[in-house]
């Protein structure tokens, strides 16, 4: 057998599959709220240093965030599935 069964095996065993969904779910939230709180302060700095380009800057703004979440989402669905 190979190194790599042997330590699949060992982790199934252990349950370690489950703590790594766990904690898979946790960081992809933590990153999601991270990623979109990085994208509001600075679209904030953005509007109040032009603020002509408000409707722009919300505009790709919203996208950005859209697609955090989507990222986000996914990351928690598989990891649910691992469950």
């Amino acid at each position: 057998m190979t190194l790599l069964t042997v330590l699949l095996q060992a982790a199934n065993a252990a349950g370690l599959g489950t703590m790594g969904a766990a904690l898979g779910i946790g960081l992809a939230a933590i990153g999601a709220g991270y990623g979109i709180g990085k994208i509001g302060g600075s679209a904030m700095d953005g509007i109040a240093r032009q603020p002509e380009s408000a409707p722009d800057i919300r505009m790709n703004m919203i996208i950005s965030a859209a697609l955090i979440e989507g990222v986000a989402l996914f990351a928690v669905v598989v990891c649910g599935f691992i469950l």
